[in-house]
């Protein structure tokens, strides 16, 4: 197994939580590969720890839908299928409105300054082309709007959405084309929420997810294909 993930110590938590999360993480930043089996003795010494907090971490993975238990061979990363992403995407386009109508509803000025300053950083890492840098000020322009909602909950599970299109988050931004056209949808929704205009905000979220759609739908099954 040659990935390079490690264990990432947080004191403040059980080692089986640990290990659970740095599993889940290399699984949704394809660390860990689709249809690659998880080796229980190999894991627990990659990552210095007995089997029982590896076997009870690939359980709840199984829960989760990240793992597959396959009969008489064990488990493995679960391969995201065409059905398995547009359930996901069914649920966070519905969700996503939601969260950008609530937002046009209860952001303050400030925060749509902290937009705006999302915006920004966004479009100046496009300029500097960081695949990764892009993929995290992304996620911080959302995070601005999701936590416009004053909605716990819904925050918790669109994060969980998101979390579940890691895995072609990358490959997604990897096309020049594709930035310009991310950079784009968000100015969008950013000049809908500084008007208030709910209608035009949840059109250009649903632009937004569609657009994903089509896109990583083409990589699974080019990957299909392979």
């Amino acid at each position: 197994m040659g990935n390079q993930f490690e264990v990432s110590m947080n004191e403040y938590l059980p080692l089986r939580d640990v290990v659970f999360n740095t599993l889940r993480q290399a699984i949704l930043k394809g660390e860990l590969a689709p249809g690659e089996r998880l080796m229980e003795i190999q894991l627990a010494q990659k990552l210095g720890v007995s089997r029982t907090p590896i076997r009870e971490a690939i359980r709840k993975l199984e829960l989760e839908g990240l793992v597959l238990m396959i009969p008489r061979r064990g488990a493995e990363v679960a391969k995201i299928s065409e059905k398995s992403l547009k359930d996901v995407l069914e649920v966070r386009r519905s969700l996503e409105e939601l969260a950008i109508e609530l937002a046009c509803q209860r952001m303050t000025e400030a925060e749509l300054a902290q937009l705006e300053r999302a915006q920004a950083a966004f479009r100046d890492a496009i300029g500097e082309g960081d695949a990764m840098k892009i993929a995290e000020l992304d996620e911080a322009y959302h995070d601005v709007i999701y936590n416009c909602t004053r909605n716990a909950r819904l925050v918790q599970i669109l994060n969980n959405l998101r979390e579940q299109m890691y895995r072609f988050r990358l490959e997604y931004i990897k096309e020049e084309d594709k930035r310009q056209i991310l950079l784009l949808e968000h100015e969008k929704i950013l000049l809908a929420l500084q008007g208030r205009r709910v209608a035009e905000a949840r059109a250009a979220v649903r632009e937004h997810i569609d657009n994903q759609e089509i896109t990583v739908l083409k990589t699974i099954k080019e990957r299909e294909e392979e």
